[in-house]
């Protein structure tokens, strides 16, 4: 089926990386929280081989900053989420998690602490900063919300280390994951992070400076020669893979943080007030309704869904696939489903309408392969 084109336009924004991108031989974008991104190079197996065993690098700019800056910074950012950020160390990060009234996820998002008073908030596709913007206009706090010349490229694979190395020397091999400090590449300022959204060892790097784009871009990718560095996008069957989860695919405001398995990100009896404090506790009491959870399946490899696929058990439908491809290194169709609660046990059969009609899945666990975050020695 031939896919229509994107237009490109100045509605939508241009990463500082765009031309890098274009001059690397991309061929095709989305668009992504009103900014254009790289979905592909032009062979998707390449590029996933490239991050699980080699090293890639990717324009991931539409990942914007929400910055969280003022005297009550602290105050307004516990008050957005139900982690309990006071425990969050200066120059570290934290994995949170923003709900509406009702316990609805509105994003997830990496947070870092980069004062006693001031915080970047990392989301993925949503806008995040307008609803930060309002929570802080109600709040009556002293805080400023805005968005920072921030923009971060990934960094990603087992051979990122020794990429890092060269770029940053012993500090990019010392730090911890999730931890972050600012630093440059030659004059160039970046913050750089032990994250990011591939399940194997990575960075991000956070250009300070958005004129610098295809300089810092360069930068990399001439440090990243010697070990046959690759352009590359968020890989689909990576993500699925390790179970991080997308936005507006695995997370929709009709989910709640229960459903997803991020309870694990809640503090939900903290002293301080926050948006949804009163529906996450009732939730924690009864258990939610609703799993996200896994699903192996065989057949011809799937074409990657446009949109929610139905699930049935005894031919009724019972929910949905948020997303499902092929896994390279399992060899086997793998799916992240959402299902009732009563479905949601490993080893459970359903079917699915994997496009070109029913399939026979199981239930598993997530994640099928777990991320990867101890460097090795290799000095």
């Amino acid at each position: 089926m031939t896919h229509p084109a994107i237009t490109i336009g100045p509605r939508v924004r241009k990463s500082p990386f765009y031309d890098a991108t274009i001059n690397a031989g991309a061929k095709a974008f989305t668009i992504y929280n009103h900014m254009f991104m790289p979905t592909s190079y032009g062979d998707t197996d390449a590029e996933y081989w490239a991050i699980v065993k080699g090293v890639s690098l990717w324009d991931v700019s539409a990942e914007r900053q929400i910055e969280v800056i003022g005297p009550d910074a602290l105050a307004l950012t516990q008050i957005l989420t139900p982690r309990d950020v006071e425990k969050c160390p200066i120059h570290r990060a934290r994995y949170v998690v923003f709900v509406d009234e009702n316990g609805g996820i509105i994003n997830d998002a990496v947070l870092y602490r980069h004062a006693e008073n001031h915080f970047w908030l990392s989301p993925g596709d949503g806008d995040v900063l307008l609803w930060a913007k309002g929570v802080a206009a109600q709040s009556g706090l002293n805080v400023t919300v805005r968005e920072p010349d921030a923009s971060p490229l990934q960094l990603q694979g087992p051979l990122a280390p020794r990429v890092a190395h060269k770029l940053f020397g012993d500090l990019a091999i010392e730090m911890g994951y999730y931890h972050f400090t600012h630093t440059s590449v030659g004059d160039i300022p970046v913050v750089l992070s032990r994250t990011g959204w591939s399940g194997e060892l990575g960075y991000e790097i956070i250009l300070l400076d958005r004129h610098r784009g295809t300089e810092l871009w360069d930068r990399c990718m001439e440090a990243g020669a010697e070990y046959d560095i690759q352009p590359a996008c968020p890989s689909l069957a990576r993500s699925v893979e390790g179970g991080l989860l997308s936005y507006c695919s695995d997370i929709t405001l009709n989910d709640n943080p229960f459903t997803i398995g991020m309870d694990r990100l809640l503090d939900i009896d903290k002293e301080q007030d926050y948006v949804g404090k009163r529906a996450l506790q009732a939730i924690a009491k009864t258990g939610p309704e609703r799993r996200l959870v896994g699903a192996n399946f065989g057949g011809d490899p799937v074409r990657p869904n446009a949109h929610f696929m139905p699930i049935k058990v005894d031919d009724t439908v019972v929910g949905h696939v948020t997303r499902y491809v092929y896994s390279p290194r399992l060899e086997h169709n793998i799916a992240l489903v959402n299902v009732p609660r009563d479905f949601a046990t490993p080893g459970t059969a359903i079917w699915l309408d994997a496009g070109d009609g029913w399939r026979q899945a199981e239930v598993t666990a997530l994640p099928w392969i777990s991320a990867e975050k101890v460097i090795p020695d290799f000095s």
